[in-house]
């Protein structure tokens, strides 16, 4: 894997949004989570299984945030953190 490439809102906004309504503790788990999670797609130790969209995989990090992401030519793009209590009809990577 050459590497990891994302925009920077697309995580920063989730964490605000997140310490706006948890504790520290789960704030601080949920990126421990999020970190391990990237570490093991880095590595190639596991496959996420693709969604509707083509060649867009997602990785489930906690019960309610799942990632979705895409490969291209060895480098891993993230493409949306998904509130997995939000209406699926509403999903696009628009």
């Amino acid at each position: 894997m050459n590497g990891l490439l994302y925009p920077k809102t697309i995580i920063g906004k989730n964490i605000e949004y997140l310490e706006n309504r948890w504790s520290e503790k789960e704030v601080l788990n949920f990126i421990n989570e999020v970190d391990y999670s990237l570490a093991l797609l880095i590595k190639r130790n596991v496959t996420f299984p693709t969604c509707d969209y083509r060649n867009v995989y997602k990785m489930v990090i906690t019960k309610q945030i799942t990632i979705y992401y895409s490969v291209k030519n060895e480098t891993i793009y993230l493409l949306r953190f998904w509130n997995n209590y939000q209406d699926l009809n509403n999903f696009n990577f628009k």
